[in-house]
């Protein structure tokens, strides 16, 4: 999960270029918010609408793929994706294809959300949403490309940490919850943490191409620095929520992916200078990402 889509130079085997650029495991993006939202949901309710569940994980799958399908076009019109032999732009050469079939699946996504918001008769789902969504395009799509600005992590982390699962929470209850929004920022975080960690190996290509990633604006080292700070916050919070009697003892299940947090920072620390040994970073942020999430949410559910 965390090792085999590293490098992928031209002449690397197609079936391999596909599959980074399909990107598997980072669907756990889209899937682990749905989650967690709906384990606190059923920790406060005891109440869990398998049918809203899989309809809303459907649809983040969709809209997550529409995402990432946008992005490789929007990059190709600045170059930056001019080394990046498993964009799918570039292994199909259609970029307008790539184009509609993004949109596509955006339609097919928010019709699953649609479909919540009318059998709920409550238009609350679809609106958040649409804010996400909105918070996605202005990432990378023109004329914005808030990305460029160094902007991106703030929009991931409310995209799918307190606005994306507020939405998951209100589709199973209609109402708030300010243990959902705690929660939400331990999701927030290692989610951001993926977007953060994709910077360190393509410094050169960002400034190539007028991109001021949060790596670029700090230096290699300095982001390393910064990683270990952000990513040690995940923990902390954590404890810092049970012992203000806001998440319940089992979420601390979470402290089991700490492995996972401190094999990441060795390695950024280690080869943040190094763009070949680090450009699997963010594979390792995933397994962050989905051990953490995935124990965090367990622990609502016990």
């Amino acid at each position: 999960m965390t090792t085999n889509l590293i490098s992928y130079p031209k002449n690397h085997p197609k079936n391999k270029l596909w599959m980074a650029a399909i990107k598997p495991p980072m669907y756990s993006v889209a899937i682990m918010p749905i989650c967690v939202g709906t384990a606190v949901a059923f920790a406060e309710t005891n109440i869990l609408n398998w049918v809203v569940f899989g309809v809303f994980l459907a649809a983040a799958i969709l809209i997550l793929a529409w995402e990432n399908l946008s992005n490789d076009v929007f990059d190709s019109e600045t170059g930056i994706d001019q080394n990046k032999h498993h964009s799918l732009v570039s292994l199909t050469g259609n970029k307008l294809l790539i184009f509609w079939l993004g949109n596509l699946f955006l339609c097919l996504g928010l019709l699953g959300i649609l479909a919540i918001a009318w059998w709920q008769r409550d238009w609350t789902v679809i609106g958040l949403i649409l804010v996400c969504c909105a918070l996605g395009y202005v990432y990378q799509g023109p004329p914005f490309r808030l990305g460029y600005q160094g902007l991106g992590e703030i929009l991931c982390f409310f995209a799918f940490g307190p606005i994306g699962m507020s939405a998951v929470y209100y589709s199973q209850t209609q109402s708030w919850s300010i243990q959902n929004l705690a929660a939400s920022v331990i999701v927030a975080i290692p989610t951001t943490l993926i977007l953060y960690c994709s910077h360190f190996h393509q410094v050169t290509d960002d400034l190539a191409a007028g991109k001021r990633s949060p790596i670029v604006r700090l230096g290699t080292e300095r982001g390393a620095q910064v990683l270990v700070w952000f990513t040690a916050s995940i923990y902390v919070l954590t404890l810092l929520f049970v012992l203000g009697g806001i998440f319940p003892m089992w979420t601390l299940l979470n402290w089991l992916s700490l492995p996972f947090a401190i094999k990441l920072c060795r390695h950024v620390l280690q080869n943040h200078n190094k763009p070949e040994q680090v450009s699997n970073c963010k594979f390792i942020a995933v397994a962050v990402h989905f051990w953490c999430c995935l124990l965090f949410g367990a622990g609502f559910m016990v």
